[in-house]
């Protein structure tokens, strides 16, 4: 089985991504009790906010582990490849804010 960055500190993102759901599911039940939208609008903010600082760890990871790792194997192709990767997600995050 193959270890990516992030693998060392699964555990901790598992529970952060269940806190994160927990945050989701708790809009979903604002707008079933018909709350205030300002307060709704207030929990998206904060479930956003949640998820981009998860991204913004994955993306660290993800350098400092399969993106150096491939630049420090030698291999042009590998190095290559998860250059074009970093370069991809950091376009998606960007677009996505």
């Amino acid at each position: 089985m193959p270890e990516y960055g992030y693998t060392k500190d699964k555990a901790a993102l598992v529970t952060r991504l269940h806190r994160i759901e927990g945050q989701v599911r708790g809009i979903e039940k604002m707008v079933e009790e018909d709350r205030y939208c300002v307060d709704i609008l207030t929990q998206i903010s904060a479930a956003t906010t949640a998820l981009e600082s998860l991204a913004l760890q994955m993306l660290e990871q993800h350098i400092e582990h399969c993106v150096a790792g491939a630049l420090a194997s030698g291999d042009e192709g590998d190095a290559k490849q998860k250059t074009e990767e970093l370069l991809q997600a950091v376009q998606r995050f960007a677009r996505s804010r």
